[in-house]
């Protein structure tokens, strides 16, 4: 069975055999882009109840991910960057960035106009891995699953500066992965996070709140920064129009 849901002038298709049921399959075929077909392909995302489904969409979705974010007006990556930047006074271009959910490389890309220029990248999706892979950006990229299995041991103590953008929510990551981002860096580098501050997003934010200020009790970091931002990015649920809030978190290991 072949389900099609057809938007102003794109069309998603959701491949309805048994073996894409179970994989969670979705074929994008691009004729324009426009909101309301961005808005489908988010929602789906969301919907998908497991790990494979999400991989696979993802690996799905890749080709189109950065085209498709765009439309959004997606400005956590930028943003992200920008606030590193403010902060780090290191040389930058020896630093060793870890980009975690790194996608197809957005962070990166905006990390090297500011003057970074020493990737390690990690990602669920072999799709999106290889599109960083294709940026050349990235000097070792690997597949992990976040939350299911944790980073290499050898990052220990490692990279002056970990960030992770569009991957802490409910849907995706688990509050507890922050500790393992905290390890990963040196004494004395950055920890960079971002998380949506709209309605579906606010019992996630609000434990990771509450996880960042007690790792910062318990002595492992500091805060440096905390930004609201307001106009995060385009709504995509159907109780929400405009733009959406979000939060960029920037914390410095003890």
């Amino acid at each position: 069975m072949l389900q099609l849901v057809e938007t102003t002038g794109y069309k998603i298709k959701g491949v309805r055999n048994q073996r894409s049921l179970e994989e969670g399959v979705y074929i994008m075929s691009a004729v324009t882009d426009t909101f309301e077909h961005v808005k489908a392909v988010i929602q789906s995302v969301h919907k998908n109840a497991t790990s494979r489904d999400k991989i696979n969409f993802y690996n799905s979705w890749a080709e189109h991910y950065e085209q498709d974010v765009a439309v959004l007006d997606y400005r956590a990556p930028s943003l992200a960057a920008h606030c590193i930047s403010s902060h780090f006074s290191g040389e930058r271009e020896a630093a060793a960035v870890l980009d975690v959910a790194c996608g197809t490389g957005l962070v990166a890309k905006q990390l090297k106009k500011l003057g970074f220029g020493n990737f390690v990248g990690i990602d669920g999706s072999k799709g999106m891995l290889e599109l960083a892979r294709q940026s050349g950006l990235y000097q070792d990229l690997k597949q992990v699953m976040l939350g299911e299995e944790p980073l290499p041991i050898q990052w220990a103590d490692l990279f002056d500066v970990v960030v992770i953008v569009g991957a802490l929510s409910d849907s995706h990551a688990p509050v507890a992965v922050v500790r393992d981002l905290c390890k990963s860096a040196k004494p004395g580098g950055y920890i960079c996070m971002t998380t949506r501050s709209n309605q579906d997003n606010q019992e996630y934010k609000g434990r990771l709140d509450a996880e960042l200020k007690q790792m910062e009790k318990e002595g492992l970091w500091t805060c440096v920064e905390v930004t609201e931002v307001e106009d995060w990015e385009r709504a995509v649920t159907e109780h929400e129009d405009g733009y959406i809030s979000g939060a960029v978190y920037l914390y410095k290991k003890l």
